[in-house]
């Protein structure tokens, strides 16, 4: 009647399990570290051709950062300023709150400056930033399909409007494994201020349909990076190692009979968790850096800053994290765009500029790929004295890891509306990212649903070329 229960319960069984469990309870124990390790840092692939880059470091403005205010020249829109947008450009596009209103150019509110010998356009709000110009890559020519925020960031990070797909940081920790033993391959920070914040689910950063061992770990800024990091009163380290060990010891006795890769996953993450106790609070002590670096950032120490978020994650780079993920969550101006942008730009300019220079310094921006850049664009038009959410056209910067420095890639058209030259999408940036990780986007692929799925999706996705070194 209960054949499950019987099978448990007859003799055989019993001794099976039995005596297996208590004979290889020793050897577990001791094998125990090593297996979690190798299938922590293990890979799904070998990489499909040489890589560039080792790992990614994306610095998210959150919200929608002005590329006509930031990193788009665009001197027509001055002498157009206070005009009516022509209809010819705006019929039949997507606007989110500007839809059936009168629509008004507004021109930048920002100068803008060429630097380097590059000669590459930068707002004047970015003093830092523009010393990077010989090495980073400027896109002014990204698209995307989303115009409101939330299913935005979701079609930038998991390269589908569908909610609850992996995130670009679990593709890639998925497909290369993680190159740290003591810390989480994919790693997320968020910082605020200079707009309105904007809230960013976990599901940003979740694996989706991939094990769920690849999703992206969330670290504070204030206060524990990590909840219960530190023991209890009372809770010595080897008193943990044993609850630890009796837990998994039952895991693994479980998951013989039933083959279910989320025990796989638990035992690992208890290993992962047990062994975060020590390399986190050494991770975030940030004693051991001179008062030169700390100053370069612009850090302090438990502030909670996208500064000392950008120095932490250096560190996190360091110690092979492969994936790290900071956003900042102040980039939505709908109103007052010209003294706003200034606000938060000042709070990421510096921190951004430290992080490039300091890879850079130290050898690893040659295989650190740090991008830089938001959800989408700002119209050309006057939202009141703001501007509204653009999917059209807007702009994000590349450094390191196989980029080709001090280029502009693409453009926009005279009102900064339509990307009309060489037009770069999400999928084209996925496309290009995994390429300078070694992976062949159109081969990386898992089966769910009984289809294989992919990053870039099943549209037609294409290698940026041009921003190769």
């Amino acid at each position: 009647m209960f054949p499950k229960f019987d099978q448990l319960l007859s003799r055989r069984a019993f001794i099976n399990s039995g005596t297996v469990g208590i004979g290889s309870a020793a050897l577990t124990s001791q094998l125990l570290a090593e297996n979690s390790v190798a299938q922590t840092t293990a890979g799904a692939l070998k990489p499909h051709h040489a890589a560039k880059a080792k790992r990614v470091i994306f610095l998210c403005m959150a919200g929608g950062p002005s590329h006509l205010e930031t990193l788009d020249y665009k001197p027509n829109l001055v002498k157009m300023d206070g005009k009516p947008m022509p209809e010819s450009v705006t019929a039949g596009q997507p606007i989110a709150q500007l839809q059936g209103k009168e629509l008004k150019i507004m021109g930048p509110q920002h100068g803008f400056t060429q630097h380097g010998q590059s000669g590459q356009w930068i707002s004047d709000v970015f003093p830092n930033i523009s010393k990077l110009a010989d090495d980073i890559a400027i896109v002014n020519s990204m698209t995307t399909k989303q115009i409101n925020h939330d299913p935005a960031h979701t079609f930038m990070n998991t390269g589908t409007q569908i909610s609850g797909r992996p995130s670009m940081g679990s593709w890639i920790n998925y497909g290369l494994g993680s190159e740290s033993k003591d810390l989480p391959g994919f790693v997320v920070l968020t910082s605020v201020g200079g707009g309105q914040n904007q809230p960013i689910a976990a599901r940003q950063w979740h694996s989706g349909f991939l094990p769920s061992r690849y999703q992206g770990v969330q670290f504070h800024s204030t206060g524990d990076p990590v909840l219960y990091v530190s023991n209890p009163n009372g809770v010595k380290r080897d008193g943990q190692r044993a609850v630890v060990d009796a837990v998994n010891s039952l895991n693994r006795l479980r998951n013989r009979d039933i083959r279910d890769p989320e025990i796989d996953t638990k035992i690992t993450q208890y290993e992962m968790a047990f062994r975060m106790q020590a390399s986190v609070p050494e991770l975030v002590d940030l004693s051991d850096e001179p008062q030169e670096v700390l100053d370069m950032y612009g850090a302090k120490p438990g502030d909670g800053s996208f500064a000392s978020n950008c120095l932490l994650a250096r560190r996190l780079a360091e110690r092979g994290v492969r994936f790290i993920h900071l956003y900042h969550r102040g980039w939505d101006h709908h109103g007052g765009v010209k003294a706003n942008v200034e606000k938060t730009a000042n709070l990421v300019d510096r921190g951004s500029w430290a992080l490039v220079e300091d890879l850079k310094r130290r050898g690893m921006l040659k295989d650190t790929l740090v991008v830089w850049g938001g959800e989408f664009g700002r119209t050309p038009m006057a939202q009141g004295s703001g501007r509204d959410h653009h999917i059209k056209g807007f702009s994000l910067w590349m450094a390191g890891g196989g980029v080709k420095g001090g280029i502009t890639h693409g453009a926009t058209d005279d009102f900064g509306y339509n990307a009309v030259d060489n037009v770069v999408t999400v999928h084209d940036f996925h496309a290009t990212m995994l390429h300078l990780l070694g992976i062949d986007h159109t081969r990386f692929t898992y089966q769910f649903q009984g289809l294989d799925q992919k990053l870039t999706g099943v549209e037609h996705a294409h290698v940026v070329k041009e921003l190769l070194a």
